[in-house]
């Protein structure tokens, strides 16, 4: 399902999304990508990260010049980050440093990078369970059958769901959670590896059945 360009003035967006829109190189398009996808939930923690390194000074009096830099901070450095389980945060600690040029970062500043992660991530991962709820209603599958609940395999593709744990967890909680427990039974997640190309494969032999049948 492509729906990187779905919008919609219900969408949740911040001020941090409505000003990477702005900056990227595609403005206006492909809004609910922005705002859940791999490509883009570093950006929005980088920016985060700067707000309060300008306002609270959360990384001491000077900003850092690395933090200005878009897109320096990537989404597989955030994940390593929201996964940091040592008791110093030292991966944390590693990665503000060889990224940012942030040195001697206090536990307690760790900690805060660490929710603003996970703050970041849980609400790309809500929001990607909505939409995909969304295509369930769509299909009339979100509601229990006389016979039970009917199957439904959810395919995941990409990087994001397959090492991002705590995003992929917490979409599959939130699917769940909006479905209730009695149709959840019938969720079943499959990572798909190379599904958009697959995708393509099948609907180019779609087509020429198709147009062999015309």
């Amino acid at each position: 399902m492509e729906w990187g360009n779905f919008r919609s003035s219900h969408l949740p967006l911040t001020e941090y999304d409505h000003a990477m829109d702005t900056d990227s190189l595609n403005p206006g398009e492909q809004i609910f990508e922005k705002i859940c996808s791999g490509m883009y939930l570093g950006e929005i923690l980088r920016r985060v990260l700067l707000r309060m390194a300008e306002e609270a000074g959360i990384f001491g009096e000077e900003v850092p010049p690395k933090l200005k830099n878009s897109f320096i901070l990537r989404t597989p450095e955030m994940s390593a980050m929201h996964h940091d389980t040592s008791s110093d945060l030292r991966v944390v600690g590693d990665k503000l440093k060889d990224i940012l040029e942030i040195s001697n970062t206090s536990l307690k500043t760790r900690r805060l990078v660490v929710e603003l992660c996970n703050i970041v991530a849980t609400r790309g991962a809500r929001l990607a369970a909505a939409g995909i709820l969304g295509i369930i209603k769509k299909m009339g599958k979100d509601t229990p059958r006389e016979s039970g609940p009917e199957k439904i395999v959810v395919a995941m593709d990409g990087g994001l769901y397959e090492h991002y744990t705590e995003y992929s967890k917490c979409l599959e909680n939130t699917l769940v959670e909006l479905l209730g427990k009695e149709m959840a039974t019938s969720i079943v997640f499959k990572h798909a590896n190379d599904g958009s190309g697959i995708g393509a494969a099948l609907l180019a032999a779609s087509n020429s059945v198709y147009v062999e049948d015309k």
